[in-house]
């Protein structure tokens, strides 16, 4: 009703006298109205349809507005769905393809376990850590895949292990957010320096939340077991994951 008087009060300025007499002059036939009702009749018809208008274009607009942007219940059936997945699994791999798998992780790890309980077993080094278990699902079990190349193996280690130190330095006192800072942060380098590698953010982890062997080695930590440890495994890599004639490694180096 305001937008009405508004509209009112503002024509009322802009319609003469002399305007409505020059139209009614262009009507044919007779007609018997004064010029203030005429007048009257025009600025409420005038009003009435330049507010029915306004409504129908904001009604149209909020209407293409939410024709655009789906439903809450919509967003959320959406994101479940999501969860369904659309591929099937990958097809199994042959028993020869395991085999191999097997022998090169059988050799990879007990090179490295032996170099730590034979070799270091009377010294304060070591040589093997737990995220060494899932490198070698990778590097002998899964050869094409980016993640398990040199570039990835060694350089995702390495970045993570340095990381995993100065987390558990800088917040040893909060041991939850130095563990959540490590991994986060290893993660985050990994993927800037194309050095994405899984096992990397264990080893970050490792070197927070390790036993007090672990924190005494330091930045040595980054060296010995990580650096020599993952290289010995990458050694074993190249020389097992060559042999069968239908396996190849690495795919790429750099």
């Amino acid at each position: 009703m305001n937008d009405i008087k508004n509209i009112k009060k503002y024509n009322a300025n802009v319609v003469s006298d002399e305007d409505i007499l020059q139209a009614m002059t262009e009507m044919s036939g007779y007609v018997d109205i004064t010029l203030e009702d005429f007048k009257e009749i025009y600025l409420h018809a005038y009003a009435y349809a330049h507010n029915n208008i306004s409504s129908k274009k904001t009604a149209e607009q909020l209407s293409t507005v939410y024709a655009e942007q789906p439903s809450l219940v919509s967003g959320i059936k959406s994101y479940f769905l999501k969860m369904k997945g659309s591929d099937k699994s990958p097809p199994g791999v042959g028993i020869t393809e395991i085999c191999w798998s097997w022998v090169g992780a059988f050799l990879g790890i007990a090179a490295v376990a032996y170099c730590n309980f034979n070799l270091l077993s009377t010294t304060d080094t070591i040589m093997i850590i737990g995220s060494f278990g899932a490198s070698a699902v990778l590097i002998y079990g899964a050869i094409k895949s980016p993640l398990a190349q040199p570039r990835n193996l060694i350089g995702g280690h390495l970045f993570s292990a340095v990381i995993g130190v100065v987390s558990y330095q800088c917040f040893s006192s909060s041991i939850w957010l130095a563990s959540a800072l490590a991994v986060a942060t290893a993660i985050a380098v990994m993927h800037a320096t194309k050095t994405l590698h899984p096992p990397g953010g264990a080893t970050a982890l490792i070197a927070v939340i390790g036993s007090q062997r672990i924190h005494d080695l330091g930045y040595f930590y980054v060296l010995m077991p990580v650096g020599i440890g993952a290289l010995i495994m990458l050694v074993v890599a190249l020389a097992v994951n060559n042999i069968p004639r239908a396996r190849k490694y690495p795919e790429f180096w750099l």
